[in-house]
C-alpha cells in the first residue's frame, strides 16, 4: 500500500467524481483508478461503487476512509514536526467556524498568522458545532471554534475561550430607546433580520421569547451573521447577533446594541483532536491563545 493510493482513494471521497480527483491530484483519470483498483486487489474488498459515474464507497471504503484521513494527517504531522524544527512551522491550518465565533477567529489568526509567516490558513465558516467537532475528529480540520454544550465532545481537546450572549444590534435612529435592556414586545415592532431556523442562536433566541409568550417574526432569514450586519448597517433593519460580533476589536461601534432578556447563547471553546503527538499547528495556534 502506497501514500499516493490513499491521496488518491481521500481525493475521490472528497470530490464524489473521479475526473475532479485525478485533477486534483494532477494525474490522468485512468492512473487514478487503475491505483485504487491495485488498492482493492491488495486489501481483498471493493472500495468503490461504480456505475457509469462514482456512486459512492462501499462499506468497507467508508472504514478505509477513516483510517486514510489519520494516516494521511499523520504523515503530514510527522514531515511538518521534523523539519520544521529547523526552518519554523509551514503547512496549511484548517479551522472550522460556527457563524457566532466568525469574529473571534479574525484576532485568533491575525495573532498566529504574525507569529507564524509560512503558514497559510484557510478559514471555513457557516457550519454547525457537530459538524465541526466531526470534522476534526476525521482530521480534515485541524481545530474548530464550537460551542460546547450543544455536541459530544469526549473525545477531542478544548480550550474554553469565553460564553456568548445575544444582543439587539439596531442603526442609530431606528429606535427612540434609551435605556441598556429592551422586552420582547418593543423588540417585535421592529423590522427583523434573523438567522434560519435549526441554527444554535435561532432556536435560542426562539425559545426565551416563547418563555415570555412571544413569537419572534423576522422579515428576512439567512446563515450569515456578517449578512445580518451588512443589513443593519443600511439604516432600515434590526438583528439579534452574538455579543462578541458587535463588540470589542473586531465590532462595528457605530450601531447601537442593547441587551435581550434572554439566557446565554452558549460556551465557546477551540478544540482540537485527542490524539497524541499533538498536530504540530492546532498546538502553535493554541499556544498564541494562551500567551495573547
Amino acid at each position: 500500500m502506497l501514500f499516493r493510493q490513499l491521496e488518491y482513494f481521500a481525493a475521490l471521497a472528497r470530490e464524489q467524481h473521479f475526473a475532479r480527483a485525478a485533477a486534483a491530484c494532477h494525474v490522468s483519470q485512468p492512473a487514478l483508478s487503475e491505483s485504487l483498483r491495485k488498492l482493492e486487489r491488495e486489501l481483498g474488498v471493493p472500495l468503490v461503487r461504480r456505475g457509469s459515474n462514482f456512486e459512492g464507497l462501499t462499506a468497507e471504503g467508508e472504514r478505509l476512509l477513516r483510517w486514510t484521513r489519520r494516516i494521511l494527517a499523520d504523515r503530514e504531522a510527522m514531515r511538518s514536526e521534523v523539519t520544521d524544527i529547523r526552518a519554523g512551522l509551514r503547512g496549511q491550518l484548517r479551522i472550522g467556524v460556527i457563524p457566532a465565533a466568525t469574529a473571534s477567529v479574525a484576532g485568533m489568526v491575525d495573532r498566529f498568522g504574525r507569529r507564524h509567516g509560512m503558514v497559510d490558513v484557510r478559514i471555513h465558516s457557516g457550519l454547525t458545532s457537530s459538524e465541526i467537532v466531526e470534522q476534526v475528529r476525521t482530521f480534515e480540520f485541524e481545530v474548530g471554534l464550537v460551542f460546547t454544550d450543544a455536541v459530544d465532545v469526549d473525545d477531542v481537546l478544548l480550550t474554553p475561550l469565553y460564553e456568548e450572549h445575544h444582543m439587539l444590534v439596531v442603526p442609530p435612529g431606528l429606535i427612540d430607546h434609551k435605556a441598556s435592556t429592551i422586552d420582547w414586545d418593543a423588540v417585535g415592532e421592529l423590522p427583523l433580520c434573523l438567522l434560519h431556523k435549526g441554527m444554535r442562536g435561532r432556536d435560542v433566541l426562539d425559545e426565551a421569547a416563547a418563555m415570555d409568550g412571544f413569537h419572534l417574526r423576522p422579515r428576512v432569514e439567512t446563515d450569515s451573521v456578517s449578512t445580518l450586519l451588512a443589513l443593519v448597517q443600511t439604516g432600515h433593519w434590526a438583528s439579534i447577533v452574538p455579543r462578541s460580533q458587535v463588540v470589542g476589536d473586531h465590532g462595528t461601534p457605530a450601531l447601537r446594541t442593547i441587551d435581550l432578556p434572554a439566557p446565554p447563547l452558549g460556551k465557546v471553546a477551540v478544540i482540537r483532536s485527542a490524539r497524541e503527538p499533538a498536530p504540530l499547528l492546532a498546538t502553535a495556534l493554541i499556544d498564541s491563545l494562551k500567551s495573547s
